[in-house]
């Protein structure tokens, strides 16, 4: 019996500190409320309403973009100092422009007086608002300008943290923007080399078009000399032994071959790694001209240096188009052979 009597007192007992737990923590939570909305909050509005306002809207550029500094900012006393704080506050000038923003003017309230509790609770209170106004320089990468921002932050706040986060971030936007530009001038550099390089070979395929063209036009000339000089030959013969002599000539001519002539060349691609190396050289190729005008049987015969420029070069020839070699009025395949220089 009084086993049963003491269970059942301790579990009375449980039953009723629960509720009384549950009160106490309650008070608590109201005390808690009933001290930021009485007191914690309108401190804060009060100090900001000291400072020149509330820093939680957006700062923008226009806002910004704000008169010329006064003059004589070095003689002003501390309360001029304070209505000046509070007008860049107003406009959102916390750190910009140099010479006519809050926090300049805070911090020389407090060389003036290091205890000026006004500018310090502002200067504590607006620092991470102006620490977003100096990320907004950093990702508009206004490198200059970000950092007297943080050289400014710094004097307000020394062993913020948030000054190395800005740190870290302006220096790594900074080597984003110069390895931006290193690819750039790489990128610059490769298209004036395979211009050149494109170029050079533009120029060596017209020299060797006009070689071509000059033989064959020295080829046509003796060619239309020959039946002149046998029509003077003739003119003592006879109209039989005339006869025979233009089926002759007309034979002969009909005999003779033209050679391949070059339509349309392929500059060759220099190689990567030689123009990074700066190598120089040249290729002979030696390949057929098929009666259809392409190239086939593509061989290099010498290199300088070998197997560096090689492939580039037949990868070229193969792309080339001929007027093929004729034989009797018949296109017949040739074999020619080709120099290629690479030069930078």
């Amino acid at each position: 019996m009084d086993t049963r009597y003491t269970l059942n007192a301790r579990r009375y007992a449980r039953g009723a500190a629960k509720p009384m737990l549950i009160a106490i923590i309650s008070i608590f939570v109201l005390l808690a409320v009933g001290a930021w909305f009485l007191i914690i909050k309108p401190h804060q509005e009060l100090i900001m309403a000291e400072s020149g306002g509330h820093p939680s809207t957006p700062v923008s550029t226009a806002t910004r973009a704000a008169a010329a500094a006064p003059a004589n900012v070095a003689g002003m006393d501390i309360d001029q100092l304070l209505a000046e704080a509070r007008t860049a506050m107003n406009e959102q000038r916390y750190l910009a422009p140099a010479g006519n923003n809050a926090f300049e003017f805070y911090l020389r309230v407090l060389q003036k007086e290091p205890g000026n509790k006004v500018a310090s609770d502002a200067l504590r209170e607006t620092f991470p608002f102006a620490a977003t106004s100096a990320e907004q320089s950093i990702n508009s990468r206004d490198f200059n300008e970000a950092q007297r921002q943080i050289d400014l932050l710094a004097k307000a706040d020394p062993a913020n943290f948030t000054l190395t986060i800005l740190r870290s971030k302006l220096d790594a936007q900074r080597k984003t923007v110069d390895k931006q530009q290193e690819q750039e001038k790489a990128a610059a550099q490769l298209a004036a080399q395979k211009a050149a390089a494109e170029k050079q070979a533009a120029e060596q395929l017209a020299e060797q078009q006009k070689a071509q063209l000059a033989a064959q036009q020295k080829a046509e000339a003796s060619r239309a000399a020959q039946p002149s000089r046998q029509a003077a030959a003739g003119q003592s013969a006879t109209a039989a032994a005339d006869g025979s002599s233009v089926a002759g000539n007309e034979g002969g001519e009909s005999a003779q071959t033209n050679a391949a002539v070059l339509v349309k060349g392929a500059s060759a691609r220099y190689p990567t790694a030689a123009m990074r190396a700066r190598q120089e050289g040249w290729v002979v190729v030696s390949f057929t001209v098929d009666a259809d005008g392409k190239t086939s049987d593509v061989k290099v015969v010498e290199s300088q240096p070998r197997h560096v420029f090689d492939r580039a070069a037949m990868d070229a020839v193969e792309r080339y188009q001929f007027t093929p070699a004729m034989r009797n009025g018949v296109a017949v395949s040739s074999t020619k052979q080709q120099r290629i220089e690479f030069k930078l």
